[in-house]
């Protein structure tokens, strides 16, 4: 993968219950060991059973004391019982979210999932997903018409899934296809490629949807920034009112009076606009095609 672009993150369902997101979310290494099909040694190791009495021998035969040996058999025997039982719950509770892991193993998507084209085009769509759920309009509630919370989180998901069925068709396509095609044969396989072709380009218009979104957001986030300021001086505007007819002309002080009036109700246009402008990018996100 080229180093200069960061890999995508770990994806999961969002409509599943929190704990057990957060459980899955907890353990990235656990999951990749359900998906490679890896299983836990059920076994505790015994080493510690043929350890103890081997030095429990050696402290007789040094000390010649079965009262020494008892006091040393007691204590190693305790330190061996502790470290056995938290030994043995940590193994369970791996166990558990290794269990959990592979009963999800459907509602996850790792970065492996994925061959490198689509795993650029998930790291876009969750890098323009957060954007949004960043910013100060967002937050403020001013472009939430469709619940981004809800939403993008299960339009990142929904995007996830379909690049993880379109990695691996492309990986099965690769294997069926012969590199040289017999002549004559071309057409007969390229209905199969024109599938993925389409699947691609339908998931990627999809991701610039999400972007366009987000370019938005950002703009109209520029414009709060600036309008919040404004409206500070605009609570000011009677004091740079009365500044302007005490000492400027009265010819000149009407036409500044004049536009200081109007530079809020400007400013707020400007801002109205770009919120408006946010709102039809996510409704084209709800439009965007569905593959």
């Amino acid at each position: 993968m080229d180093p200069r672009a960061l890999p995508p993150r770990l994806v999961i369902d969002p409509s599943l219950p929190p704990e057990i997101s957060i459980q899955l979310r907890s353990s990235p290494h656990v999951l990749r060991m359900a998906r490679a099909g890896r299983r836990m040694d059920p076994t505790p190791s015994p080493t510690w059973l043929f350890v103890l009495p081997g030095l429990l021998l050696l402290i007789w035969l040094m000390t010649d004391s079965l009262a020494g040996v008892v006091v040393a058999g007691t204590g190693m025997g305790m330190i061996a019982l502790l470290r056995w039982t938290a030994s043995d719950a940590a193994n369970r509770a791996a166990k558990r979210r290794l269990r959990l892991a592979y009963e999800h193993a459907g509602d996850y998507i790792l970065p492996e999932d994925l061959d490198y084209p689509c795993q650029v085009l998930l790291r876009r769509a969750q890098d323009a997903a957060e954007t949004i759920l960043a910013s100060q309009v967002h937050q403020a509630g001013l472009i939430d018409t469709i619940d981004n919370r809800v939403t993008l989180p299960e339009e990142v998901w929904q995007i996830a899934q379909r690049l993880a069925k379109l990695s691996a068709m492309h990986a099965e396509h690769g294997k069926l296809v012969p590199r040289d095609l017999p002549s004559g044969l071309e057409d007969a396989f390229k209905p199969y490629s024109t599938a993925l072709d389409a699947a691609w380009t339908s998931l990627s218009k999809r991701v610039r949807n999400l972007e366009q979104y987000a370019k938005q957001v950002m703009k109209a986030d520029k414009v709060f920034h600036a309008h919040r300021r404004l409206e500070a001086l605009a609570a000011r505007t009677p004091d740079y009112q009365q500044l302007v007819a005490d000492t400027v002309r009265d010819d000149l002080a009407r036409a500044h009076i004049k536009e200081l009036a109007g530079q809020a109700a400007h400013v707020r246009k400007l801002f109205e606009e770009s919120i408006h402008q946010a709102k039809q990018a996510a409704g084209e996100l709800i439009r965007s095609p569905r593959v």
